[in-house]
């Protein structure tokens, strides 16, 4: 069986949940291909549509929101979004892709790939089965206005939100948010500090603004100066992803500060993710996510207005996360909170219950179920 699975590069999260669903789907025997649509238009479209998703989140973050709650208002008005628009001349190119080429089924981690396949639907071009993947604790707008045959989502308590959104419920699947194995098999964490060659006598807080770096990772930083400063035992490892100006920000203060351990991007997120004891993330859906299927106590921190306010209501609703809203006041309090093993044990337990770390493998087996008939 052959599966085309699409994302798109506005940031990280999208492309790490597609990557689940790929290594998921070869690991059963099938045959794969991962593709950003506008990577077949040339000339680096994908990188330039990516890279202003990234600037907008990394510099402009009330923008985004604004952009995000303007989706939420347009989405109540007849007739189609923008967005959906914006992505017709997508779907010429990936109409002379599908030509070429035959799959038993199309999965897509993004909204504007479903877009680009609701187009061709409209078109009368015959496809197989298509499945969208939400990756986020909400119904993110115009996922609606999508012609999928079924919508992958996170748990049974967004069923109806995406279906008060028109979307009928025959379609609708609680299956979780697909993250890659080596976040929640062997959650060993001295195995992990062994691998990454961290000193096993030392705590670790782990800080990160996604892939992009994006927050108010500096700020957050120097709130946690005081807490350093009294446990001299504990190292604060910063990831600033492909934020060069957060990472050299960093640098200029902590540079020679041994208990502020600086990384750009890395390829063993899974392994530092496992090591700490303590993860402290802005509130991305696949991020929560993967510490929840790693067992990790989590700190949401400076979240994105928009859907990832959606993810940490939902995230300290139920007790996976302590979520933060004003850092000066209420973060020391937070890492003081989950020193407690009884704490850190109750959240644990939750993430347990509510979040499946193998979603991307019952994905697999319904889209088999399904295409099979």
């Amino acid at each position: 069986m052959e599966a085309l699975i699409l994302s798109c590069a506005t940031g990280g999260g999208h492309n790490a949940a597609a990557r689940a669903l790929y290594e998921e789907w070869i690991r059963r025997g099938h045959r794969a291909e991962l593709l950003d649509p506008y990577a077949l238009y040339g000339r680096r479209m994908d990188k330039r549509v990516g890279n202003c998703y990234v600037q907008c989140a990394q510099k402009m973050p009330r923008l985004f929101g604004g952009i995000y709650q303007l989706g939420e208002w347009y989405r109540r008005l007849p007739g189609r979004s923008p967005v959906f628009w914006a992505n017709q001349k997508a779907a010429d190119v990936m109409q002379e892709y599908l030509e070429r080429h035959s799959y038993d089924a199309i999965l897509t981690t993004h909204l504007f790939p479903g877009e680009i396949l609701t187009h061709l639907r409209r078109r009368g071009v015959l496809l197989p089965k298509l499945f969208f993947i939400a990756t986020d604790y909400t119904c993110i707008p115009f996922t609606e206005e999508t012609a999928c045959d079924y919508y992958i989502i996170p748990s049974p308590v967004q069923r109806q939100e995406f279906c008060s959104w028109g979307i009928p419920p025959e379609k609708v699947v609680p299956l979780g948010i697909p993250v890659r194995r080596v976040f929640w098999e062997n959650r060993d964490r001295d195995r992990a500090i062994g691998q990454l060659g961290l000193n096993p006598r030392k705590r670790y807080l782990l800080m990160a603004g996604g892939s992009m770096g994006a927050g108010k990772i500096f700020q957050t930083a120097r709130i946690l100066q005081p807490y350093l400063s009294e446990h001299r035992e504990v190292v604060l490892i910063v990831i600033c992803g492909t934020n060069q100006r957060l990472y050299d920000q960093l640098a200029g203060q902590y540079r020679n500060d041994p208990q502020v351990l600086l990384l750009q991007r890395t390829e063993h997120m899974a392994e530092y993710v496992k090591a700490c004891d303590l993860y402290l993330s802005k509130p991305g859906g696949i991020s929560s996510t993967e510490a929840a299927a790693a067992n990790v106590p989590l700190i949401h921190i400076s979240p994105i207005p928009g859907c990832e306010t959606k993810n940490q209501s939902f995230f300290t609703k139920y007790g996976m996360s302590i979520g933060v809203s004003r850092p000066k006041k209420e973060l020391l309090r937070a890492v003081r909170q989950l020193e407690d093993p009884e704490a850190v044990g109750r959240m644990i337990d939750a993430q347990r219950r509510l979040i499946d770390p193998s979603a991307a493998e019952r994905i697999a087996e319904f889209v088999e179920r399904t295409v099979e008939g």
